[in-house]
């Protein structure tokens, strides 16, 4: 059987899926998460278990596309112009997180005996946190959409590009300590390689992916349009590997480019069922790698190297988060999540074998301590969970919450709070049959209190999206408070269910223009309305009469509508003439009749007078 199960027969891939089938329930019951069982799972199932599987290494280079997928994904969630709102949270956060916590780490190593070379690689490999891991638990928290799932979604992101120079400092070190890979490329060679992979990666996108998309949408079909998503993926990952960088980055940069694509949505549904697959299968693979012998025998440095490194870096993270302002839930909350290794350790782990800078034992123990970690990380984020008081109530254990799941009324509300309740009144009044959904747990507890039936959805995700019955609803009230959530969910309802109508709440002027722009039926500013109101108020208690104000009001709603036209073609600072302000505005002088007429000091030289124009009638 062992020997059958080498190669990626029917046996195999049974026992493979088999294994997470039984696993991954079990513990998502008792709250350990998905990753734990996982984990758990392909150590059961591999070498040092059942035996099933020998050669894990051959499953986990197929498996690592999970990942890549997952970023893929990921990317294409993330547009260009959010991305650059990240930049700061990249390199600022990101960096000085990483650059800390490899500090604090190597110092801890060197201080119990290791020797500094192999301190400063070990611990670089584990600040490397895993990708796989944290995206996962983000995703099953619902968390990467909200402000601290972008931060770790930044720090993440230069933790792959950070790979790159480690490795560079891995050879560099080889060759201060005596050993020198012959067969190594140059310094130099190496970034140009890693520079002309992101080129190509950018032109391929920028240039290339959507006419092919437009060619294959007219004469492919569906299972072609599947393939060419994955050739997508596949290929931006290989031209990364061939530069030198990470896969993961590669597909990330792919779907940030294909983010504006009218494709976009196509390339997520076609490319998902892959990811949840493949990236159980990583984590599976991850299980089968851990060399339990080596944990025997070296229990001691094992756990001491495990428990060591994952209290110095968490401290580092808590003090970087804190310095850069995070709440002290944030902060510890981080810390926890990324109190670990990652699977680029491996990689980086490797090369020092390769290089001559560790020894297999050493690599073994090394990798031993991060795979551990990776498993422990569920644990201590649910250990923390309890201990923490919560922020929030959760979905599944709030009082009187229900998942949006075969909603079908005539009209869907997205977003309850004071906006929307107002707006629901007349259409309950007229008897229509309203569907509701939010995502704040004690605001939909408020308004059972009031005789409203809330549904929890967040409006933004596609699958909440039909599960509230927008593809047959008449009607979809947008009436959220963000406005990058509501330019979300109107591109998705417009996509998705071009027949259905759409109605959008509007923060401000900005947001008008784009829920314009974006083909809405109706926009209103939130504001725009009762301040009317309340500036035709003010004018009737200032004496003028009501029709008079009544009138005024017309003016300025006229004069906002021209500028608002205005507006969308020439910007924001267009129609500027339409308003009015109260600066001071110069006045002329008063004319005064002169008391005598003004005759010419030089007669000689004057023309023939000038006609009157009073007696002529003017030009039609």
């Amino acid at each position: 059987m062992a020997e059958a199960a080498t190669g990626l027969d029917l046996g195999a891939a049974a026992a493979l899926l088999a294994a997470g089938v039984v696993a991954v329930p079990i513990f998502r019951k008792v709250g350990l998460g998905s990753v734990l069982g996982y984990l758990a799972a392909g150590l059961a199932i591999g070498p040092f278990g059942l035996g099933l599987f020998q050669e894990p290494e051959t499953i986990l280079h197929v498996a690592e596309f999970g990942v890549v997928i997952f970023l893929f994904i990921i990317g294409l969630e993330m547009r260009p112009k959010r991305l650059w709102g990240l930049r700061k949270d990249i390199f600022d956060l990101g960096a000085t997180q990483v650059m800390a916590c490899g500090l604090l780490m190597t110092l801890a190593a060197m201080a119990v005996g290791v020797p500094a070379p192999v301190a400063f690689v070990g611990a670089m490999g584990f600040v490397l946190s895993s990708t796989a891991v944290i995206m996962q638990m983000l995703e099953e928290r619902g968390e990467i959409a909200g402000a601290s799932g972008q931060r770790a979604v930044s720090i993440l992101l230069l933790e792959d590009l950070a790979i790159v120079p480690l490795l560079a400092v891995v050879a560099v070190l080889a060759t201060l300590t005596g050993v020198v890979d012959e067969s190594a490329p140059p310094l130099w060679q190496t970034i140009a390689f890693a520079v002309a992979a992101v080129a190509g990666v950018l032109a391929a996108g920028r240039w290339a992916v959507n006419p092919v998309f437009r060619l294959l949408a007219r004469y492919g079909g569906r299972e072609v349009m599947t393939a060419a998503a994955l050739l997508v993926v596949v290929g931006a990952a290989w031209a990364m590997a061939l530069g030198g960088l990470s896969m993961a980055m590669g597909a990330f940069l792919a779907g940030v480019l294909l983010s504006e694509s009218t494709f976009r949505h196509q390339l997520e549904a076609d490319v998902e069922p892959f990811r949840a697959i493949l990236l159980g299968l990583f984590f599976l693979s991850v299980g089968m790698s851990l060399d339990v012998s080596v944990v025997i025998d070296q229990w001691r440095i094992v756990l001491g190297g495990v428990l060591g490194f994952m209290v110095v870096k968490a401290v580092g993270i808590y003090a970087v988060a804190r310095l850069f302002r995070s709440s002290h839930h944030e902060a510890i909350e981080r810390a926890a999540l990324f109190a670990q290794g990652g699977e680029f350790a491996f990689v980086l782990y490797g090369a020092a074998v390769a290089a001559g800078l560790f020894s297999p034992v050493v690599a073994a123990m090394l990798t031993a301590i991060v795979i551990l970690s990776m498993a422990l990380t569920p644990l201590t984020t649910l250990l923390l969970g309890r201990l923490l008081p919560k922020e929030s109530v959760s979905v599944e254990d709030a009082e009187g919450v229900d998942f949006a799941k075969d909603l079908r009324g005539q009209v869907l509300i997205i977003g309850f709070g004071r906006f929307a309740q107002v707006v629901s009144q007349p259409l309950l009044a007229r008897d229509v049959d309203v569907s509701i959904i939010e995502n704040d747990v004690e605001m939909i507890q408020a308004a059972s209190q009031f005789g409203f039936k809330v549904y929890y959805g967040d409006g933004t995700q596609l699958h909440t999206l039909r599960a509230s019955g927008a593809d047959e609803a008449e009607l979809v009230l947008v009436c959220v408070d963000k406005p990058e959530a509501a330019d979300r969910i109107v591109e998705l309802v417009k996509h998705e269910f071009p027949t259905t109508r759409i109605m959008a709440r509007a923060f401000d002027r900005g947001h008008s223009m784009r829920l314009i722009q974006a083909g809405v039926d109706y926009q209103i500013r939130e504001t725009f309305e009762s301040a009317l109101k309340f500036g035709e108020r003010a004018l009737v208690e200032l004496g003028l009469d009501e029709r008079e104000a009544a009138d005024t009001i017309g003016d300025v709603r006229r004069r906002d509508d021209a500028r608002l036209d205005l507006q969308l073609t020439g910007g924001l600072a267009a129609g500027r003439q339409l308003m009015r302000g109260n600066l001071p505005t110069p006045q002329p002088a008063p004319y005064i009749k002169p008391k005598r007429e003004g005759r010419l000091l030089n007669e000689d030289e004057a023309g023939p007078p000038a006609p009157d124009i009073r007696s002529e009638p003017a030009e039609a």
